[in-house]
């Protein structure tokens, strides 16, 4: 536990679980009453309680699932910006666009490469740009910029997964960083979406490198939503890959590095795309070996799964938790409130994935301890008729979704549980957990 006291440990479960329950961070809302609002505000003031111990404590309880399993790392960086509402602001810094307040967070999360679902948090950094000019990039170290986060995800998840079977990271084109793939930890893979056309130790440019390259085949490939009302679509790909060795960039990169990197470059390239859609290009920079179209297509699949961490933007900001909305004012309390936001979002897609029948095992999400109470609990939710009955397994994920839609009202007949009902269930149900844990307390469940 990375609190240093229980009792806020365990008001920072309660306060993730009315989180996703209630679908806002509006302290007030969460809180209820006046006295309930105050204790929120409490707990985000209390000296036991920092950004760092938050993430480490959900990262404990990612890490425990991980062992044993592939895991696909996958990181990136979104922007908090409160332009029209920075007033009374205090303590943030110039967001993107240099004048409104605000911040960025780059959350690490850990996703099961067999079931390509969310496992959990591993790390997070959050943290807001210093006011005036800064130094060309060129003049700074590699550890002062702000791409050095990347490299530190990499090496915090490297170090909280050493149990998993396997490691692989996964990042867009602003993670196309030299010293990001010389200073790779051991026991982490890379996949890199290209953005540079680099040079090549043969002199020749990246992109050129694959002219010659034969096709290693065609295959399907799931396209992730662009936007609202846009549903994704299936893309049929052409693959080619070759082997590069990377030549150290000759300015603003550190002489002490290595000259070369070898690596392995697969294009992704669309073939007949939609009308009017934009056909689908990824160039992407691995450490893994191809040998053949099923590593190619294995290895696309799995960028593929890099919408994952845009679903968990989308959840906690405008199309879900409205983490912009909030009406805490200092940036340390701020911050705070966006960690316990980072759990909770995270919580309501691993119960809108485990709906549609999850393989995970419950204790992703839920103590085995509970494995009792949630029996009865789903034998007691269960109606006359088959589509009333629970079909998912008991110690699975999916078993435990189902009895969180049956909370949240969900009849088993007219379409599928959305994410409201999947919160309002939740906090049911962890309610219901909470009263079988005090009756039984001190006994075996």
């Amino acid at each position: 536990m990375a609190f240093g006291d229980i009792r806020v440990a365990e008001r920072a479960d309660w306060l993730i679980d009315r989180i996703v329950a209630l679908g806002t961070v509006v302290l007030r809302r969460i809180g209820e009453t006046r006295s309930g609002e105050m204790a929120v505000h409490r707990f985000l003031s209390s000296p036991y309680v920092s950004t760092e111990n938050i993430v480490s404590t959900c990262a404990a309880r990612t890490v425990a699932q991980c062992r044993g399993r592939r895991i696909l790392v996958i990181q990136d960086t979104s922007e908090i910006n409160f332009a029209g509402r920075d007033k009374k602001r205090r303590g943030l810094g110039p967001g993107g666009n240099g004048t409104a307040r605000g911040f960025f967070i780059h959350p690490v999360i850990a996703v099961d490469i067999e079931t390509e679902t969310v496992i959990g948090l591993i790390d997070a950094a959050i943290w807001t740009r210093r006011e005036g000019k800064t130094p060309p990039r060129r003049d700074r170290p590699f550890e002062e910029k702000e791409s050095a986060r990347w490299l530190c995800g990499s090496v915090a998840a490297a170090r909280r997964l050493s149990e998993a079977a396997a490691v692989t990271m996964v990042a867009d084109r602003e993670s196309d960083i030299y010293p990001l793939f010389a200073h790779r930890p051991a026991g982490l893979d890379l996949i890199v979406r290209v953005a540079q056309n680099r040079s090549l130790a043969n002199g020749v440019r990246l992109f050129e490198a694959l002219h010659e390259a034969p096709a290693l085949g065609r295959c399907k490939v799931q396209v992730a939503p662009r936007g609202p009302g846009d549903k994704g679509r299936i893309a049929e790909i052409e693959l080619r890959s070759t082997t590069v060795s990377i030549a150290r960039p000759r300015n603003g990169c550190d002489d002490a590095l290595p000259a070369t990197i070898t690596m392995t470059l697969l294009e992704a390239r669309e073939v007949a795309p939609p009308a009017g859609k934009t056909a689908l290009l990824w160039r992407l920079l691995t450490t893994h070996a191809i040998s053949g179209a099923a590593d190619g297509e294995e290895i696309a699949n799995l960028y593929r799964l890099r919408w994952r961490i845009e679903q968990l933007f989308r959840s906690l900001k405008s199309e879900g938790l409205a983490l912009e909305d909030s009406q805490v004012i200092d940036a340390e309390r701020l911050f705070n409130l966006t960690a316990i936001a980072l759990a909770a979002a995270i919580r309501t897609i691993q119960l809108v994935d485990a709906r549609d029948g999850s393989p995970r095992p419950a204790s992703d999400v839920v103590d085995d301890d509970f494995a009792v109470a949630l029996e009865r609990l789903s034998r007691k939710l269960e109606g006359a008729t088959a589509k009333q009955k629970n079909p998912h397994s008991p110690g699975s994920l999916a078993f435990v979704a189902w009895i969180a839609a049956r909370l949240g009202g969900w009849n088993c007949y007219y379409g599928k549980p959305g994410p409201k009902t999947m919160r309002t269930g939740w906090t049911q149900l962890a309610t219901t957990l909470a009263g079988y844990a005090l009756a039984t307390h001190g006994q075996n469940p």
